[in-house]
């Protein structure tokens, strides 16, 4: 047993018993390093990743590998989803050496912590085009020794170069002085949406060739485009891409929730670890759908995955675990596939039209085996077999819950039950969505108590800071950008959905928090790390979207939003400067920077600012919430609210008003929601 025995992080748990004698990143490590002037074996990974098990079974578990490691090497184990900071440093480099990137990440770094050799995925004999494990291991040690200047030169270079690549942003940036009106323009969000086109899969859905990820960034603008200038093949791709998604193996037709990825361009076959990331931001497009289009389609599947999210990643306090891994019995999808004969045995009679309906053959549709999937919709299949539609739905869903109950008496995946902060903040904001397209108040506490679980347990007691994680009772690690802008962004939602102001207080107090401790030199973007953190050797500036949105987008979008709600001119105009900064690169690659490209489509619309003052606010905040209105201020209370310019002046007796502003000029107020769209 390692010293990672005593961690919390079940990755670093699953190595716990190999023979590698590993570390966790920590002081100890890095300063035997030093002591023994050796070089650093950084190896990262998370408990979910297919391709680090199977590294671990091949190499980490080998006695005689294990040998050389500790032999020549620090060897280090981290976590990404724990150490995201490391892991987006050091993927940096691996990908600047080698023009890929994924995990598992290895990387060879001098004692003082520069990386200077790394890869993904190495397997334990030559093949597949890469050096065995054994061999680069034994090449970089003897290079170490032999060739060390020329390494300490690599490794300064490299990180001189990472160093580099987060000085954006970072000469004096001068006030805007151009009229708002000519900062973004309707040419740039064509441009965006024409750009968005030319990668569009106009037959599968989705974008680029496989793998094929969800691209929830990408979709939302579309909806976000057509909503604005009534582009009917924007919505035309967002909802062939939902829907082909649906439709798919991507998306588990029994228990409902997304995999990570299609590793083809038709959906049928995932990467089968299921993240809380990628439900959170899928729920988050698909209420923004379902508001829009009315699909009950839609309505459906946030309500099913949400369900699966309650069931299989949910903490018995209220905040939701991090990931369910891809493998169970060591067999990739084993838990979710499915032989025709045992579909047979299951549904007896019912079997034929079930396997005829979700692709189910003899030879299998992937690997010998079936994942179920989606041909035609019900409505469809129905009229080519001659069925009554409602009939056929009910007798599918009976059968999906017959095989429901035989899966669960199958050996589960392995649960990742550490909770993380920003995570959980992207499925506090996705239940706020779901509530307020669908109703449904279970979504509303579960937002409410993961909320109250975080402020509960991640939040330092004595300042406004948070951890990034918490496990086993211990909370871990200082929280980073992301975590402090999805958190943010959650409790503006909270606020939406609840019309308690309180969540908005601790949203401006949180923003101070970031401002303070995130900024760049020049007070425009914002570092990764906080202030002060000294064991990274870079603090990086990020700003494209990656399978999570982008810390600095979220942030632009928060303080243009409380901008609104605090009459703070300083955080818009901080908004607006960080959005301008980044257009060129936006209009030109919107697939990787869609929240900025939905910041620029929100300003050339412009927000609408509602407010909501009396007795009924609430009730009428709910039905406002229930109609799709994406680039909106909505703030309610019973009485008027000294300091806040939406809610000055607007109590009347007896009356629950509602007035609809931009930049604070307000048409007559109104009282039927009705009207208010007809206002907007």
């Amino acid at each position: 047993m390692n010293r990672l025995a005593n961690e919390t992080s079940p990755y670093l748990m699953q190595h716990a018993h190999n023979p590698v004698d590993w570390y966790p990143w920590g002081e100890e490590a890095l300063q035997r390093a030093l002591q023994e002037d050796k070089p650093i074996l950084v190896s990262i990974g998370y408990a979910a990743c297919h391709w680090c098990h199977v590294m671990e079974r091949e190499s980490f578990e080998d006695i005689e590998t294990a040998r050389i490691m500790n032999e020549h090497f620090i060897n280090i184990k981290i976590d990404r989803e724990e150490r995201p900071d490391l892991d987006h440093i050091y993927m940096d480099a691996v990908q600047a050496m080698t023009g890929s990137g994924g995990w598992p990440l290895n990387v060879f770094l001098t004692p003082g912590k520069h990386p200077f050799y790394g890869g993904t995925y190495f397997p334990p004999v030559k093949a597949y085009n890469r050096p065995s494990w054994k061999d680069v291991l034994l090449a970089l040690s003897q290079a170490f020794k032999e060739r060390r200047e020329d390494i300490e030169t690599q490794a300064d270079n490299m990180t001189a170069h990472l160093m580099q690549s987060s000085r954006f942003g970072s000469n004096a940036v001068p006030e805007l002085l151009i009229p708002h009106n000519e900062l973004f323009s309707r040419m740039q969000c064509d441009t965006m949406y024409q750009n968005i086109m030319q990668q569009a899969d106009k037959e599968w859905g989705g974008f680029g060739n496989a793998p094929k990820f969800p691209g929830t960034f990408i979709i939302q603008y579309l909806l976000r485009y057509h909503h604005s200038f009534k582009v009917q093949g924007a919505l035309d791709q967002a909802l062939l891409s939902l829907d082909k998604m649906l439709q798919g193996g991507i998306y588990d037709q029994l228990g409902g929730g997304f995999s990570r990825y299609s590793t083809d361009g038709q959906w049928l076959a995932p990467h089968f670890e299921k993240m809380l990331y990628d439900n959170a931001l899928l729920v988050d497009v698909l209420s923004e759908a379902c508001q829009l289009t009315g699909n009950r389609i839609y309505a459906q599947t946030i309500a099913e995955t949400l369900n699966f999210v309650q069931r299989e990643l949910t903490d018995a306090g209220g905040a939701f675990y991090a990931a369910l891994d891809a493998d169970s019995e060591g067999v990739e999808g084993k838990f979710y596939t499915w032989s025709k004969d045992g579909i047979d045995t299951v549904l007896g009679a019912d079997a034929a039209i079930f396997c005829e309906f979700y692709d189910v053959t003899e030879e299998g549709n992937w690997e010998e085996q079936n994942i179920l999937r989606i041909l035609q919709p019900v409505a469809v299949f129905a009229g080519v077999k001659g069925l009554d539609e409602g009939e056929l739905y009910r007798k599918l869903a009976d059968c999906r819950e017959k095989l429901m109950s035989v899966r669960d008496e199958r050996v589960r995946p392995a649960l990742d039950d550490k909770i993380l902060l920003g995570w959980n903040a992207l499925m506090i904001h996705a239940c706020c969505k779901a509530y307020a397209a669908l109703g449904g108040h279970q979504y509303k506490e579960m937002a409410i108590n993961a909320a109250n679980f975080c402020i509960d347990n991640m939040q330092h007691v004595d300042k406004q800071a948070f951890y990034h994680t918490f496990k086993a009772g211990k909370a871990k690690y200082p929280a980073f950008l992301d975590d402090y802008a999805y958190l943010i962004k959650a409790f503006i939602a909270l606020q939406e959905v609840t019309g308690e102001f309180s969540w908005l207080e601790k949203a401006g107090n949180l923003t101070e928090y970031v401002l303070n401790n995130f900024s760049d030199e020049t007070n425009l973007f914002f570092y990764y790390t906080e202030e002060g953190q000294q064991d990274v050797i870079v603090r990086k500036k990020e700003v494209y979207d990656g399978a999570t949105p982008s810390g600095n987008a979220v942030m632009a979008a928060n303080l243009r939003y409380l901008s609104i709600i605090y009459d703070k001119k300083e955080w818009a105009d901080r908004a607006l400067r960080m959005i301008f900064e980044q257009s060129q690169s936006v209009v030109r690659y919107p697939t990787s920077f869609g929240i900025w490209g939905g910041l620029m489509l929100q300003e050339v619309k412009g927000v609408k600012e509602i407010a909501v003052v009396g007795a009924d606010y609430r009730v009428k905040m709910i039905e406002i919430g229930r109609r799709y209105i994406p680039f909106k201020v909505l703030l309610g209370a019973e009485k008027d609210k000294e300091g806040l310019p939406l809610l000055e002046h607007r109590e009347q007796a007896g009356k629950t008003w509602i007035y609809v502003c931009e930049d604070y000029h307000c048409i007559k107020p109104v009282s039927d929601i009705e009207e208010i769209f007809n206002l907007i």
